[in-house]
Order: C-alpha cells, then structure tokens, then sequence
C-alpha cells in the first residue's frame, strides 16, 4: 500500500545534533565543509553525535534522526527503513529516505551563500543510506564512510555516474560482525569494488560497533579526501 511506502521521508530538522552553536552554524558552514551523520536502527541522533570529538575539527558537523519512529526494547528509537528481510531492505524506503535528506541538505545550503563540500558518514542502516545517496547523486558528495552497513540490492538511477565518478569511499567492518547478513556483504564488496574508489579495512573483535583505531583511520581519511579549508 502507498500509505506504507511513502514518497518522501522528511526529517525532524529541529533534531539535528551539530558541532557547533546554534548561533554559529551558518558563519561555520559558510566556510567549513559538512559531514552529516546517520545513525543506525533504533538509535537517534544522540548516538553518532558521541563520535564528534574523534572526527576531524575543520568539518561542521550534522547530526540527523532518522524519520522513522521504532519500538527498541521498552525505549524507541528511530530508523532509515524497517527491517522485514536483513540485509534487503524495501528500495522504496531507501529512495523515500534519500529525498528527505537531500530536502534537508538543501534546507541546509540555503543558508550560506557558497556552500562547501559534503561528506557522509553512517553507521549500519546509515551505512546503506550513505551508499544510497551516492548511488542516486554520486556528483554532490565529496566522500562516504560505511561503517558496519552495506549496500541494498537492484539498480539505481545514478548508478552508471557513480561508476564514472568513483568517489571515495572508507568501508569499515568486522568479518564476523553478527547483525549484517553474510549476503548482504558479499553484494556490497561486489558493488562497491566496482562503483567507487574503495578504501576497505577490517577490524577483528569489534563485531557490529566502531573501533577506536577505525575512527582514526576514518579521521585521516576524511582529512585526505576533503581536507581543511585552502588544502
């Protein structure tokens, strides 16, 4: 039914969590690249915000909540898409969550008179957003971190341009990670070794979580494909 697979998921901005006051976003993104965060199933945007004093400090950094509202335990959280079949999500969900953060994106950039690069970066289902929206507008991202996700099935619109473009891509993960299906990473090496410019490491023991020396080897990498400002 369409009331279950709607077109556009638009996002609470009010909930965005940034690096910065309130006050200073706008003088910050007018000179500062922006790195969005997304979250994974059931968490909100409290959670990745505790990976910004880890990230590099020349980025304005975003936040976001994902828009879907999910019972996790006796608490709810939120979630980019449901979970009817792991690690094959319903495109429609992607495509409708894609929208919503391209809306707020350009929300975002209407603020500032020259907006600067964007990177993206996610955890698990954030993770699958991060190579969902590359896959639709591969030309708007500077770089993408996939942090314990992967990639979802069938074909996207801008698929051939990604393969053209090969942006940078840092994909972090655990081999024996217990949550992402062992199909579903077979499909994501497969695509992204030949749609990006890939950047692969593996952290044994971490399971489905970030390692501290994965953060640092995401901090260089965003450093190296992005950089300060006047790099």
């Amino acid at each position: 039914m369409s009331t279950l697979r709607p077109e556009t998921l638009p996002l609470d901005a009010g909930a965005t969590v940034w690096s910065v006051p309130p006050n200073r976003v706008d003088a910050a993104l007018d000179a500062r690249p922006l790195l969005v965060l997304l979250h994974g199933f059931g968490s909100n945007e409290a959670d990745l915000a505790g990976l910004i004093p880890h990230l590099p400090a020349e980025f304005v950094i975003a936040s976001l909540r994902a828009p879907l509202p999910v019972e996790v335990g006796a608490g709810r959280g939120y979630a980019w898409f449901p979970i009817t079949d792991p690690g094959r999500p319903d495109p429609a969900y992607l495509d409708a969550g894609v929208r919503g953060i391209r809306r707020w994106l350009e929300h975002t950039h209407a603020r500032v008179r020259t907006p600067g690069p964007v990177a993206l970066l996610g955890f698990s289902q954030g993770g699958a957003m991060v190579t969902h929206l590359l896959r639709h507008n591969p030309e708007d991202y500077a770089c993408g971190v996939v942090l314990s996700g992967f990639t979802a099935g069938g074909l996207v619109a801008g698929d051939e341009a990604l393969s053209q473009i090969r942006p940078p891509v840092f994909w972090g993960r655990d081999e024996a990670d217990p949550v992402i299906p062992a199909i579903a990473v077979q499909r994501t090496t497969a695509f992204l070794t030949s749609h990006v410019d890939l950047t692969e490491r593996r952290y044994p023991g971490v399971g489905h979580s970030v390692a501290a020396a994965e953060l640092e080897d995401v901090a260089r990498f965003l450093r190296e494909h992005v950089g300060a400002p006047g790099s």
